[in-house]
């Protein structure tokens, strides 16, 4: 079959962002397009240990990608848009919004428990200061601590305590059971051995096993579609978090390919733009540029096209989730853009302009959080 000629596209190298990128390659692949995807390693790769607000402006795990475009060195970048600065260079354009994945969090634990039936006082990791908030605000007792990784890694510190102690178990009843051989009325604690148990394993299970724990946690939040993106889901229990209570960050869930203004851009945008999303993430990624909230506040911005407008839910809070403002919008489809602005200047004047300034006071002497960590990380 005749392709339309080749498209080098840049992906970041963690596990997740080369699955996203993947899945923006096949749907260029299934519009006749060659793609080749080539990994830029970012400064917030680099410095794994550091919290995004320290590295500067929102942007630290898309802004060399980006210049590898406008260098002319790559036809074009793929990145989470959630990550991605509401500014941009004039000549640099987002291509293509491809079709949005679930824009939700999960909450993830060893047992599948429900975000009402952890215990008091539960530990609960994120390093996002919005769902640190949206958590505290529904459960004030919740001990929320920092947690940093690429998804694999943030499941396999939740995960190791529990594996750690039924090995422990495991291997105490090998020994019981080695010692009381041919003892005819000694009943085993386990049906199998701990070498049989460890074989059933996953290697998710298995490199949780191997890791040190400097924290014990009841749950974990994540991005629901980073979540399923990496292919681990299907590996650990979770439930949902509700989206009207737990407003997800804007653009959490979407992909986004930025190109250089021009023909390159136009064509990538005709293959795999898909409307709908588009739309959703301009009113999201316009209201968080006009409110200003940057990766210093706890925001939660939410669009859904419904019919003629899109219904916009947001949340703005203090860290602790003891203040907040909150309000829903239904917006014109037909000026989206300048409808979200409108919105974003009422919520200033409801006092998400105070909140805002307030968390920023408390960035410049608190290095603990993000506002939201990148979905690949």
């Amino acid at each position: 079959m005749r392709t339309r000629g080749t498209l080098r596209l840049a992906t970041r190298g963690s596990t997740l962002a080369r699955r996203q990128a993947g899945l923006v390659k096949e749907t260029l692949e299934d519009r006749r397009y060659e793609v080749e995807l080539v990994t830029v390693e970012t400064t917030g790769d680099q410095i794994r240990d550091e919290l995004i607000h320290r590295l500067g402006k929102t942007g630290a795990f898309v802004r060399e990608l980006d210049e590898r475009v406008l260098e002319g060195d790559l036809d074009g970048a793929i990145h989470s848009m959630k990550d991605m600065p509401t500014e941009q260079p004039d000549e640099l354009v987002t291509a293509a919004v491809p079709e949005r994945g679930r824009p939700g969090d999960v909450l993830v634990t060893p047992d599948g428990s429900s975000l009402e039936d952890l215990p008091e006082g539960a530990t609960v990791g994120t390093s996002s200061l919005r769902r640190r908030a949206q958590l505290l605000s529904e459960r004030p007792d919740l001990e929320v601590e920092p947690l940093r990784g690429n998804v694999d890694t943030r499941l396999e510190k939740l995960l190791a305590p529990s594996l750690q102690a039924e090995h422990e178990k495991r291997s105490e009843a090998d020994k019981e059971r080695k010692a009381n051989t041919g003892d005819e009325e000694f009943e085993p604690e386990y049906d199998r051995t701990v070498d049989e148990w460890f074989d059933d394993l996953s290697e998710l299970e298995r490199q949780a096993l191997g890791r040190e724990v400097e924290t014990e946690y009841d749950a974990i939040v994540l991005a629901a579609a980073g979540l399923e993106r990496s292919g681990l889901a299907h590996y650990v229990d979770y439930q949902g978090l509700p989206t009207e209570t737990f407003v997800p960050a804007p653009g959490q869930g979407a992909l986004a390919v930025t190109a250089a203004d021009g023909e390159t851009a136009r064509d990538i945008r005709e293959a795999i733009d898909h409307p709908r999303s588009r739309v959703e993430t301009t009113v999201e990624r316009t209201l968080l540029a006009e409110l200003g909230g940057g990766c210093i506040a706890p925001i939660g911005i939410y669009g859904v096209v419904q019919g003629e407008y899109v219904h916009t839910n947001v949340t703005v809070f203090d860290r602790d989730g003891e203040e907040s403002v909150v309000a829903s919008r239904d917006l014109p489809v037909e000026r989206h853009a300048e409808a979200a602005r409108e919105f974003a200047a009422d919520l200033a004047d409801r006092g998400a302009a105070d909140l805002i300034d307030a968390a920023r006071e408390a960035a410049e002497s608190d290095d603990t959080t993000d506002t939201d960590p990148p979905e690949g990380k």
